[in-house]
């Protein structure tokens, strides 16, 4: 446990021990499920008395939510390094990368369903503010990124497709990932068996099939989404 000469007392130590628990929580994720993770699992694996925690996040939804948040910002690094030699791609090729770079973040993809479920309410507003600041960010960044590699679509169909992607992803994964009692119910009926859902060539395959109706002529008009213009 934490001692008084451990304790966090410069900022780049509180910022240490920050980023000690983010990889923690991460790591306990990934070998369960968001919705199963507890902080006395986070505090153990650094070492830290669980009623310390508060000296570096307020709450578990503080917590998970900054841990969205840089894993978010990392998918988008990703996304645009993966897009970024010039290259134009086909519709196939963007569902194939955008699938790709969301798999390869499994908790990632657990933390889509989290998040406006419970995460941006459970924290004030400014903490609010600033996570859905770098989000906004993010997502302008990463739809300008599939746009300038596609001789098909422009920002607001990337818009479209990356908003796909997220919701997506968040719902499958809870479906291909089901707790231990629906897992139990899919082998007694088998035709329920969202178990044997497969979530990566099912992402794809939607992804696919949403760029392939923004690209049909006639298509309908997305709706307006310039409360993600870049200011």
């Amino acid at each position: 446990m934490e001692t008084p000469r451990q304790r966090a007392r410069s900022g780049e130590d509180k910022a240490r021990r920050r980023h000690d628990l983010l990889n923690a929580a991460y790591e306990i994720a990934a070998r369960t499920s968001v919705r199963e993770l507890m902080l006395s699992q986070v505090t153990a694996a650094v070492g830290l008395d669980p009623s310390a925690l508060r000296r570096y996040f307020s709450s578990r939804e503080e917590l998970l939510l900054e841990l969205a948040e840089t894993r978010g910002l990392a998918w988008a690094e990703r996304l645009c390094a993966e897009l970024g030699d010039g290259r134009r791609r086909t519709r196939e090729e963007l569902a194939r990368t955008l699938t790709s770079t969301l798999a390869a973040d499994p908790v990632l993809c657990d933390l889509f369903t989290h998040v406006p479920l419970s995460l941006e309410g459970g924290v004030d507003i400014e903490r609010a503010r600033s996570y859905k600041t770098k989000a906004f960010a993010a997502h302008h960044t990463m739809s300008r990124a599939l746009a300038d590699a596609s001789d098909e679509i422009g920002v607001i169909e990337a818009r479209t497709v990356l908003a796909t992607a997220t919701a997506l992803a968040g719902n499958l994964w809870q479906l291909s990932h089901p707790t231990p009692t629906l897992a139990a119910l899919y082998e007694q009926v088998p035709e329920w068996g969202h178990v044997a859902l497969h979530f990566g060539p099912t992402l794809e395959y939607i992804l696919g099939v949403v760029l392939l109706g923004l690209t049909a002529p006639g298509h309908p008009e997305p709706p307006d989404w310039s409360m993600l213009q870049s200011t």
